[in-house]
């Protein structure tokens, strides 16, 4: 069986959960999310059980400074998908409206305090919401999860593993897919201020709680 043809469900639901700002709800899930993440495949399984470990030995402050450290001061390891491709552009807001028109369509109105793009988001979609339209916008944005999982490599960052698991799942990279990272990585998002005001409030950045 390829990864293609595996339910993910449970790998995206756990990926979900522990790419959201931790807090101490997170870590009372931890013996939860360990044997969830145990009963997946080795590839899926090994990385995030790596990850389950750095959460247990570090102390809560500590990973909430790292979570904000790492996504929101370096543009480079970005979780919000349509970025990548557009950056702050008009593109980008038109972009944002397809993800909420996937989600509405499946039943799910995400509301106005919730970036619909954030891949934690998107992953938990795929997970208990429509799995396989979930399944198409992660594949679309292929190139964008690569660098982040390039870039959190480069830092050494723990997060590397959980973006790991979660490519695993999307399948074998294509020539295209690598092409476009490619690209992405050379020439870095577009750059114009213009456009991004109806659509994202300057509140919905506090992803997973933090205020």
């Amino acid at each position: 069986m390829t990864p293609a043809d595996r339910d993910w469900s449970v790998a995206h639901q756990v990926t979900s959960l522990l790419l959201q700002y931790p807090d101490e709800q997170l870590l009372e899930r931890l013996p939860m999310l360990r044997q969830a993440a145990g009963c997946q495949p080795a590839e899926v399984a090994r990385p995030l059980l790596r990850f389950l470990d750095h959460l247990e030995r570090t102390p809560l402050t500590a990973l909430q400074q790292h979570y904000v450290e790492t996504f929101d001061l370096k543009r480079k390891c970005c979780l919000f998908l349509t970025y990548y491709p557009h950056g702050d552009t008009r593109r980008r807001g038109e972009a944002l409206l397809r993800f909420k028109q996937t989600y509405r369509a499946a039943g799910l109105d995400l509301g106005d305090d919730e970036l619909p793009d954030h891949l934690a988001v998107v992953l938990e979609f795929a997970a208990v919401g429509d799995p396989e339209a979930g399944g198409r916008l992660l594949a679309e944005h292929r190139p964008g999860i690569e660098l982040l999982r390039a870039a959190l490599g480069q830092l050494h960052s723990p997060y590397a593993d959980v973006v790991e698991a979660v490519v695993h799942t999307l399948g074998r990279l294509s020539a295209a897919e690598a092409e476009a990272a490619m690209r992405l990585a050379q020439q870095g998002p577009p750059q114009e201020q213009v456009g991004l005001e109806a659509f994202i409030p300057v509140d919905s950045l506090k992803v997973g709680g933090r205020a």
